[in-house]
């Protein structure tokens, strides 16, 4: 192969076992076909049970660089190599297909119980301050495991972690489903989330160890669809579920297709081999810092909002525990010899900044579908079918645009494709800002078109920047961080998107608030005619009921211009994102590069 495909997080291994290390450096040639043919037979007459924690590490090395499937060659030692650099094992991309599909379940899951929690709430007789934590426990749950599935991969292997993780996943989805009461559902879904957290960033490191360079971009347009089209379609399939079924189908819908992914993955996925060496030395410090850390920080982030932030002592007491531990968390990870989450990848400037666009993604991603839903309920009084349809639109153009943005990758520089996205996603944000009280399908088509293009041009570049460049051994811990990053922007997002809304809110009905008054000639002329109108149908005290109906509308205009406020706010982050750009380099040839087969 012309390209380099060794695995260096092995190399270590490899120096023990000079010959198999001869074979893996010629094997990496076009120069030495009848030691690649060698170094194959090896392989293949290796057994793979388990974990495979007591295999040859140096085999393992060549297997995964391309020299899988030493039939390839028919044994013949000197023979051609069977494929060419573009290739990839058939059962290695059945097996990546069922694991996006298990990331749509993971990312889906959050969004489609989101949308009925009302109903969650009535059916186990759950107070509104309880029913939050049915969404509070999963996120905590998940944003920890999210940066720890990278030790988790190099453990047991990334094929037997995704299996493990759908399993979890699908076993607490039907718990959840039969919960008995508030309490077990906040369990069972803090469990779902810890044991699930792991398939969503396993499917992004296994793309770009599987996946030859030449058809990463393929990759990522898939990945990408995927990853945000949960959260587009989360809240209509939630809401027709719920309508046409019960909250209960809300978690069973998980069974049938988790079980699949597993066996799926469990049958064709051997891509790396487990290392239960890693065992030694693990740093519990590191795990109980980091799980207090992000889930404190979590915590904070959601319920904040809910409990006037500091003025709640408890949320006041998450944040101490948030800044302590995340100190600690830090300095453990810089200062032990085997810390648990890798940190050193940011010492890459990509990867850095992928993850500043990750996390500025997860703002627009999660936010602008959390906004717009909320707008349309409070504003128009929407139903969730009348949402769905008008959410589709988004959808509908990511579907559009993935092989358009596909096809950019190939001819664009990442940086040009993320640039045009980020300022795509700022215009449709920004064109969301400027709407009013009367807005409908019509009024939100533009808008949600040009979000639903740029969401694409905005993912692949992004992922290829954060993840194109680094070499191997840091795949899997940095995959995980990528991906935390986004959870997070979407967290803090949510966040800041809640309390700027009452902010917002308060301000803008104090302001309207001051045309209420006796000495306004319009509002007075207003009030008579409305009180006349009411007097007319023969409704009760007809003054009384004018001025409800003018504290509706003073409600409802306060509100809607603070549903502007915060759909600029969030396009002015994409401005920023945008002005940070040429702070990416422009990534060179070398770096991660997947393996060619």
């Amino acid at each position: 192969m012309a390209e380099n495909t060794r695995y260096p997080e092995r190399e270590q291994h490899m120096a023990a076992d000079a010959g198999a290390a001869n074979v893996t450096d010629m094997a990496n040639t076009n120069s030495a076909p009848d030691l690649r043919a060698s170094a194959d037979d090896r392989i293949a007459s290796s057994a793979d049970a388990g974990f495979d924690s007591g295999s040859d590490p140096a085999a393992a090395s060549v297997r995964a660089s391309g020299g899988a499937g030493g039939a390839g060659n028919g044994g013949k030692p000197g023979g051609p190599p069977p494929h060419g650099p573009d290739h990839i094992d058939p059962l290695h991309f059945i097996g990546w297909i069922a694991m996006v599909i298990g990331m749509f379940m993971a990312i889906l899951d959050i969004q489609i119980v989101a949308s009925s929690l009302e109903n969650i709430q009535a059916g186990l007789s759950a107070s509104p301050d309880e029913i939050g934590w049915v969404q509070t426990s999963y996120l905590i749950a998940e944003v920890v495991m999210i940066p720890l599935s990278g030790f988790l991969s190099r453990l047991i292997s990334t094929r037997w972690l995704f299996v493990l993780s759908a399993a979890g996943f699908t076993i607490m989805s039907v718990f959840s489903a039969m919960a008995w009461s508030i309490n077990s559902m906040i369990v069972f879904r803090a469990l779902q989330g810890f044991l699930g957290g792991a398939m969503i960033p396993t499917v992004f490191a296994t793309t770009y160890i599987i996946f030859p360079k030449s058809r990463q971009n393929g990759a990522s347009v898939i990945i990408g669809l995927i990853a945000t089209m949960a959260p587009t379609v989360g809240p209509t399939l939630g809401g027709y579920l719920t309508q046409s079924l019960s909250w209960h189908w809300l978690f069973l819908i998980n069974i049938v297709p988790g079980i699949i992914v597993g066996i799926v993955v469990a049958m064709t996925l051997r891509i790396d081999k487990g290392d239960r060496s890693l065992l030694k030395g693990f740093d519990i410090e590191g795990l109980v810092a980091m799980a207090a850390f992000l889930g404190s920080l979590e915590y904070v982030l959601d319920e904040g909002p809910r409990n006037d932030w500091f003025d709640d002592r408890a949320i006041t007491y998450g944040a101490v525990i948030c800044v302590l531990s995340g100190l600690y968390f830090l300095w453990r990870m810089f200062t032990y010899e085997k810390p648990i989450v890798d940190l050193s990848s940011f010492t890459d400037r990509n990867f850095s900044m992928g993850c500043i666009f990750s996390f500025t993604l997860g703002i627009g991603l999660y936010g602008s579908v959390y906004i717009l839903p909320l707008e349309l309920a409070r504003i128009r009084g929407f139903d969730s079918l009348q949402i769905g349809t008008i959410m589709a639109v988004t959808g509908a153009c990511q579907f559009i645009s993935a092989p358009i943005a596909g096809r950019l990758m190939k001819v664009w520089p990442p940086r040009a494709l993320l640039g045009l996205g980020l300022a795509l996603f700022a215009l449709g944000l920004g064109l969301n800002g400027f709407q009013n009280s009367q807005l409908g399908f019509d009024e939100l088509l533009v808008p949600q078109a040009v979000r639903g293009f740029a969401l694409m041009f905005c993912m692949l570049p992004i992922t290829s920047l954060a993840l194109g460049t680094l070499p191997h051994d840091k795949i899997k811990n940095a995959s995980g961080l990528f991906n935390l990053t986004r959870n997070l922007g979407g967290a803090i997002g949510l966040a800041c998107i809640n309390t700027l809304l009452d902010n917002r809110s308060d301000l803008h009905w104090a302001h309207l608030a001051e045309y209420i008054n006796p000495a306004n000639p319009i509002y007075q002329n207003y009030l008579k005619m409305l009180t006349a109108r009411y007097e007319a149908l023969g409704i009760a005290e007809p003054a009384t009921a004018a001025m409800k109906s003018i504290s509706g509308i003073l409600t409802r205009e306060s509100s809607m211009i603070a549903f502007n406020d915060v759909h600029l706010a969030m396009a002015a982050a994409f401005v920023l994102a945008l002005l940070l750009l040429p702070l990416a380099k422009k990534p060179n040839a070398m770096g991660a590069s997947a393996p060619a087969h």
